[in-house]
C-alpha cells in the first residue's frame, strides 16, 4: 500500500491522529475513541508550479474597507428581540450561526420559531438528519396553531443526511436561510468513516460553510454536546463558523439562556432568557422579577443582585444548613461552583464564629441560573450564616460583593447596574463594598460586621 493510501486511526474526541490503533488516545487519554479512516490526499504546492510555468497567481476580487459592500441593514430578525442583541443586531446573509445545548433543551424548538419568523421575508429551509420530514412537519403545525392560528409554517422541510446533497441544494441560491440539524448526522460521500467522526464533521462543516458564503445565504447550525457540556467533535468546527450560541439551562423546567461563546458580528456579553410553555419558548422580558415572584423570606434567603454579560439580574440565593449524621459533612450547590463554596465555607469558619465543620450545606441559585460572577460571593456567606444562626435578612436589601481570603468585601464591576435593576424592583439598599460610593449602598467592610449587623 502507498503512503497516499496509507490508513490512520483519528481520536473522535480531540482529533489526533495515530499510524496504528491504540486503546487510549494519548493526547486526552480517552479510551476507544481511535476510529480508522483514510488519510488526506496530499495537496500539490501551486505557488511552486505557478513559479515553473511562469505564471503570476492573484487573489480575486480585492476590495478597499470603504468600498466593501455593507449588509448590516439587511439582517434577518428572528421574532425574539434579545437573540438578535445577542446574533449582534439579527442573523447577517452569508452568516454561519453553530447552536449547541443538552438533549431535548429545545434547541429544534426554537430553530422552528426562527425559521417560522425569518420565512416571513425570505425562502427557508429546514434540513433534518436526525427526524424524518413528516416528523419535523408534525412538530411544526403543532407550534403553528399555537403560534400562527395556521396549519402549517411557511417553510420547506427536507430530511437527509447527504452534505453534498445539502450543499448542492444551498448552492442552486433558491433559499436564503437555511437549518441543519445536526452537523453531527451528516456525511460527505468521498470519505468512508461513519457520520459523527472528526474527518465527517470536518469536511461537512467546511463544504457547507463554502455554499453558504458562496451563495450568500445564512445558515444555523445543531450541534451535539458531550456529557461535560462541551461541543462534540473537532475544535475547527467552532474557528470555521461565525457565531457559536450555546442554549443552557434545566431542559426540565426553568429559564433557559443563550449566549454567544464566539460572535464575528457583535459582542459575546448579551444574554438571552426564554422559558418554555405550551406556546414553545418565549423570552422573559423582566427576568428579574419573575425569578423574585414566589420568593418568602426566610432564613438562608439572600437576594444577589447579579451581573450576567452586560446585563444586571436579581436571582435568590437559597441555602440549607443542617447537622450531618455523618462523619464527613454534604456541600452540594446547584447552579453555583461547588470549589467556590468550600473556600466560602473555610473562609466563614476562619474569619468569624460559625462552626460549620459538622453542618451539612446545601446552595441553590433559584430558576435554574447559573451564577459565575466573582460578586456572588458575599451573598453566599450571607445565605449560609442566615441559614446556619436561623436569622433573616431585611426584605428590602439586596446583596453583592466578592469575599476575599481574609474576610474582606472587596469591590465589584458594574455596581450602577446592580443598583439600577435593585431600585427597579422596589429595593431600599444594597449592602456592597464599602469603596462604592452611592447613597444606595450600605457599606461593607468585612464579613464579620455584616453579619454582626444585618442579620437580626
Amino acid at each position: 500500500m502507498s503512503a497516499r493510501q496509507r490508513r490512520l486511526f483519528v481520536c473522535s474526541n480531540c482529533g489526533a491522529s495515530y499510524p496504528k490503533w491504540m486503546g487510549q488516545c494519548t493526547s486526552c487519554g480517552e479510551w476507544e475513541t481511535l476510529l480508522e479512516q483514510a488519510n488526506a490526499p496530499e495537496v500539490k504546492n501551486t505557488l511552486t508550479k505557478a513559479s515553473k510555468t511562469g505564471s503570476i497567481l492573484t487573489v480575486e476580487n480585492v476590495y478597499a474597507t470603504e468600498s466593501a459592500d455593507e449588509k448590516e441593514n439587511e439582517r434577518l430578525h428572528s421574532g425574539f428581540p434579545d437573540l438578535d442583541l445577542v446574533l449582534g443586531g439579527g442573523v447577517l446573509p452569508g452568516s454561519v450561526t453553530l447552536l449547541t445545548g443538552q438533549p431535548g433543551i429545545g434547541k429544534s424548538t426554537l430553530l422552528l420559531q426562527i425559521a417560522n419568523e425569518i420565512s416571513k421575508t425570505v425562502p427557508v429551509l429546514y434540513v433534518s438528519g436526525e427526524e424524518s420530514a413528516p416528523q419535523v412537519r408534525a412538530r411544526a403545525i403543532r407550534l403553528a396553531s399555537r403560534i400562527t392560528k395556521r396549519n402549517a409554517l411557511a417553510l420547506d422541510f427536507a430530511s437527509s443526511n447527504s452534505t453534498n446533497d445539502i450543499a448542492q441544494t444551498i448552492l442552486n441560491g433558491k433559499y436564503k436561510f437555511v437549518i441543519i440539524d445536526s452537523i453531527q448526522t451528516l456525511a460527505v460521500a468521498e470519505i468512508a468513516s461513519a457520520p459523527g467522526g472528526v474527518s465527517q464533521i470536518s469536511n461537512s462543516g467546511n463544504i457547507l460553510i463554502r455554499a453558504a458564503k458562496a451563495t450568500d445565504t445564512a445558515m444555523m447550525l445543531v450541534g451535539h454536546v458531550t456529557k461535560d457540556g462541551a461541543l462534540a467533535g473537532p475544535k475547527t468546527l467552532e474557528h470555521m463558523v461565525d457565531v457559536v450560541l450555546n442554549f443552557e439551562g434545566d431542559r426540565y423546567g426553568g429559564f433557559k439562556t443563550i449566549r454567544a461563546a464566539k460572535n464575528r458580528f457583535g459582542a459575546t456579553s448579551e444574554l438571552a432568557i426564554f422559558e418554555m410553555n405550551e406556546r414553545g419558548l418565549e423570552e422573559v422580558v423582566n427576568p428579574s422579577a419573575a425569578l423574585l415572584a414566589e420568593r418568602q423570606n426566610v432564613d438562608g434567603s439572600i437576594i444577589f443582585s447579579a451581573i450576567d454579560g452586560v446585563r444586571p439580574l436579581l436571582v435568590e440565593i437559597q441555602a440549607l444548613v443542617n447537622r450531618t449524621t455523618f462523619g464527613y459533612p454534604k456541600r452540594t450547590a446547584s447552579g453555583f461552583d461547588l470549589n467556590r463554596l468550600n473556600l466560602l465555607i473555610a473562609v466563614l469558619e476562619q474569619r468569624t464564629k460559625l462552626m460549620l465543620s459538622d453542618k451539612d450545606i446545601f446552595i441553590n441559585v433559584v430558576g435554574g441560573i447559573r451564577v459565575s460572577d466573582a460578586a456572588a460571593d458575599l451573598a453566599v456567606c450571607m445565605a449560609i450564616a442566615s441559614a446556619a444562626a436561623g436569622r433573616k435578612l431585611s426584605d428590602d436589601l439586596v446583596v453583592f460583593g466578592e469575599v476575599g481570603l481574609g474576610g474582606e468585601i472587596r469591590s465589584v464591576h458594574a455596581a450602577e447596574k446592580r443598583i439600577g435593576e435593585a431600585k427597579k424592583l422596589g429595593f431600599t439598599a444594597a449592602i456592597a463594598p464599602r469603596t462604592i460610593k452611592n447613597p444606595f449602598i450600605k457599606p461593607a467592610r468585612d464579613l464579620t460586621a455584616v453579619l454582626n449587623v444585618y442579620l437580626r
